[in-house]
């Protein structure tokens, strides 16, 4: 085997590595029921893990599970969205107070003075 083709085989494996760790940590985020956590636990593992997955039941429909990507900053939303406030509920409050992510829609009046966190 030549030199180049040698160099090319190295190339070829780390561009290899590099592909399966990037995609190891996008698959890496913690998942939580919050209903079986206090809301400052909430809030504190978004802050901690600095994006979540926060699944629970519907109280509206019994048997839907909910889920949605919250995050501690804008920092981990995708480019042209902003953090938006939501709400979850958990096991002492009806309604935490977290943050998503939101694409701006420039058609909504509300997203035209959205200040950046």
């Amino acid at each position: 085997m030549t030199s180049f083709a040698k160099s090319c085989v190295k190339s070829g494996l780390v561009l290899a590595a590099l592909v399966t760790l990037s995609a190891g940590q996008a698959q890496a985020i913690s998942r939580y029921d919050p209903t079986r956590m206090a809301c400052a636990q909430v809030q504190a593992a978004i802050a901690r893990d600095g994006a979540v997955i926060l699944r629970y039941q519907s109280r509206r429909t019994p048997g839907l599970p909910l889920y949605d990507r919250y995050v501690a900053s804008r920092a981990f939303c995708d480019a042209g969205e902003v953090r938006d406030p939501a709400y979850v509920p958990s096991a002492d409050r009806d309604s935490c107070p977290v943050y998503k992510c939101k694409k701006l829609e420039f058609d909504d009046p509300r997203d035209r003075f959205i200040m950046p966190d």
